[in-house]
């Protein structure tokens, strides 16, 4: 099994358990003003999310951009994006976030999957949905890091920070194919 099945297979596990208990949620989301009683949920918050529609459209962003950015960097390059992105978003998110707002989902890896791949292959064609044409990537990424500034109750901080790490490490994966750095 390759790590982007890995992930989506763990993200729906752990959404059933939290169907299953919900009291889950607020022990494995990631509450800003709680972080220092619960320490692991800077990283347990990537895995829980608030409802089918956030873990379906978070599982598909995550196969059809991880895949890309799988076959580009390799698996263990790939993995180091989606978690450190991941955990970037939420510090972002602590700092930033509203203090007692459990935050949850694996948004922010995506966004770093995203920014890594939009600065490594800008110009890749996506579809958006509604829009029936190809997108490219850094456009499609950009829209939206946008929409999730104006739509109430969607983390943007952790999206920002995902982004921001997601192009640093582009950045530096880029180099690294060049044989000039190594991340």
């Amino acid at each position: 099994m390759n790590a982007i099945l890995f992930l989506v297979a763990l993200n729906i596990l752990v959404f059933f358990f939290t169907l299953m208990r919900p009291q889950l949620t607020y022990l494995l989301g990631l509450t800003p003003a709680l972080v220092t009683q619960q320490p692991w949920t800077p990283i347990t918050a990537m895995f829980v999310h608030a409802g089918f529609n956030h873990i379906l459209f978070n599982m598909i962003s995550l196969y059809f951009l991880g895949s890309f950015l799988l076959r580009l960097v390799g698996e263990a390059d790939f993995l180091k994006v989606y978690l450190i992105g991941g955990l970037a978003g939420n510090a972002l998110y602590i700092l930033l976030g509203a203090s007692m707002v459990p935050g949850v989902g694996a948004s922010g890896a995506i966004f770093a999957v995203g920014g890594a791949l939009a600065l490594m292959a800008p110009k890749l064609p996506v579809i958006v949905f509604p829009l029936p044409i190809p997108v490219p990537l850094w456009g499609a990424m950009t829209f939206f890091l946008l929409i999730s500034f104006v739509m109430a109750g969607i983390a943007w901080q952790a999206h920002l920070g995902g982004f921001l790490f997601g192009l640093l490490a582009g950045a530096l994966l880029k180099r690294k194919m060049r044989g000039l750095y190594r991340l």
